[in-house]
């Protein structure tokens, strides 16, 4: 039911915000008759392209979440700009540049000084969420001028991101790379991750979506209708769109770059982008390093955020997962591609450098953790990242025991399997990597069974496909999404600290879902 309610609001209405336009110095600022065009919206592509850093929140001090950050993105776009903006909340209030709620406070020229904008910001952020996205959004055509930086991608009730930056050159695993933010709201880094989507569904306004314009008819704010928006379009919902294609993620990157690419091009492009973001992180590791060691930057604070790495970690997985399928595509020599990763260094310290192909067989062991060695940011002491990731896997359960037992007993159950999934995995990579000393002893005996030694795998870079274990994870994927979606729904306001929890819970296993569809070569 509040899905064909949303579909008719979407499709009928065309909301009027009963504010006239007579200005007044008493709102949060004027516009005078500047207006959203498609020139103002390139303008904007540019802005986001160039101006939104993964540390941006951080710098000007705004917590957020996922829609927290594409709504204040928008907003303070055109707060700089003055343009209109608009935004509809939870209880349907809408809320815009002409709102003088905010009267009482002082303005200043620059945004981020702006005492009353930035109020205004503040009272958005929990009373918006994805929920409210497609109110203020509408679906765009899938191509080159459409899908662009500032385009948004959202997943029904669950999750939204925003296209960063276009690639057409087939450097990266998909032409478009988005900015992300998560529960738990803070100040945190954005993410830097590749395009990822669900199937979009037209009745719940998801998919790849732009903001409404907002337009004065008559004295009055209001939307124009969707259908009258400059890109709109509904062929991301019709089933010719995925024609010949695994998913809405292929679909999209074919539409957007249908180039072909030999793979010795294609590996070599690969590799440059690899380089540059590995040695992009080097600056950052020893400055990380620098600040936090002997533990000076607790984790979540402010430092912490501002040093840890995972965003940039999770880039450099993906495109590493991308590697190998490029490799394992059998028409290069794998030798010879062994031979291009052992001859391109990277400068991790004054005194120490690791070649390329060391950190293609060690990335998935990098800590993003600050204070942690330069050692161990660089995967060169797996088998103390394995104790150290078994002892933090044991903590949470006995966390999630103590905790939730009697309060959410299915909940905990739950989480429980999860972490112990979890502590399945690094038992086996123990073992896997012959690593010497016992592994850190398990919370009970009996949460994971023994696992036997195995022998050292002979090092392959060839990836597996499994289309069952594919279809297994997107399924989970979703269904995590979903679980995010009901917590955030019935416990964020009821039990805030309840919610975090289980949401940085759910985030964790979203991220190791992701691991397992990328290593699986999942398309």
């Amino acid at each position: 039911m509040p899905f064909i309610i949303l579909l008719l609001i979407l499709l009928f209405a065309n909301p009027s915000f009963s504010q006239t336009s007579n200005e007044s110095s008493d709102q949060v600022w004027e516009v005078g008759d500047r207006r959203w065009t498609i020139e103002e919206e390139r303008k904007f592509e540019k802005w986001v392209e160039e101006t939104i850093t993964e540390d941006f929140f951080i710098t000007y001090k705004i917590p957020t979440d996922c829609a927290d950050a594409v709504y204040a993105i928008r907003w303070i776009y055109a707060r700089i700009a003055r343009i209109p903006a608009a935004a509809t909340t939870r209880n349907g209030e809408c809320v815009g540049h002409w709102s003088t709620d905010w009267k009482h406070l002082p303005t200043h020229p620059e945004w981020h000084q702006d005492r009353r904008f930035r109020a205004v910001l503040f009272y958005l952020f929990p009373r918006t969420w994805t929920g409210t996205l497609p109110l203020d959004t509408y679906p765009v055509r899938i191509s080159i001028d459409s899908v662009t930086p500032g385009t948004l991608f959202l997943e029904t009730e669950s999750h939204t991101g925003m296209i960063r930056r276009v690639s057409l050159d087939g450097s990266h695993a998909h032409p478009r790379q988005t900015w992300e933010s998560a529960l738990p709201v803070k100040m945190q880094k954005l993410s830097m991750k590749y395009f990822f989507s669900g199937k979009p569904e037209l009745r719940a306004g998801s998919g790849l979506v732009r903001f409404r314009w907002p337009v004065s008819e008559n004295g009055v704010w209001k939307y124009l209708p969707v259908r009258e928006q400059p890109f709109y379009s509904e062929e991301q919902y019709t089933s010719a769109f995925y024609k010949g294609y695994a998913d809405f993620v292929e679909a999209v990157a074919r539409r957007i770059d249908p180039t072909q690419y030999s793979p010795e091009e294609k590996l070599v492009k690969v590799l440059r982008t690899l380089t540059h973001f590995l040695r992009e992180r080097v600056p950052i590791v020893l400055k990380g390093y620098q600040q936090c060691q002997n533990g000076s930057c607790p984790e979540a604070s402010e430092e912490w955020e501002l040093h840890m790495t995972s965003g940039r970690d999770g880039m450099i997985i993906s495109l590493m997962d991308h590697l190998s399928q490029v490799i394992g595509s059998k028409r290069p020599d794998q030798e010879k591609a062994k031979k291009l990763m052992e001859a391109i260094s990277i400068q991790i310290s004054e005194n120490h450098s690791v070649s390329l192909y060391h950190v293609y067989q060690n990335h998935l062991w990098f800590s993003s953790h600050p204070g942690d060695s330069i050692e161990a940011r660089w995967g060169l002491k797996k088998c103390e990242m394995i104790q150290a990731q078994t002892r933090a896997t044991n903590h949470s359960i006995a966390f999630i025991e103590k905790t939730y037992r009697k309060k959410d007993p299915k909940y905990a159950d739950f989480s429980i399997r999860q972490q112990r999934h979890i502590l399945s995995k690094l038992s086996e990579e123990w073992n896997r990597s012959e690593c010497k000393d016992l592994p850190p002893t398990l919370v009970k005996k009996d949460l994971v069974p023994p696992q036997p030694v195995l022998p050292r795998p002979k090092e392959s870079m060839e990836p597996r496909m499994d289309s069952k274990k594919c279809g297994k994870i997107r399924t989970e994927i979703r269904a995590t999404h979903d679980s995010i979606a009901f917590i955030e729904k019935t416990y964020g306001i009821k039990d805030p600290e309840y919610a975090d929890f289980s949401t940085r819970q759910q985030q964790r296993i979203l991220a190791k879902l992701r691991e397992e569809w990328d290593s699986a070569a999942c398309r």
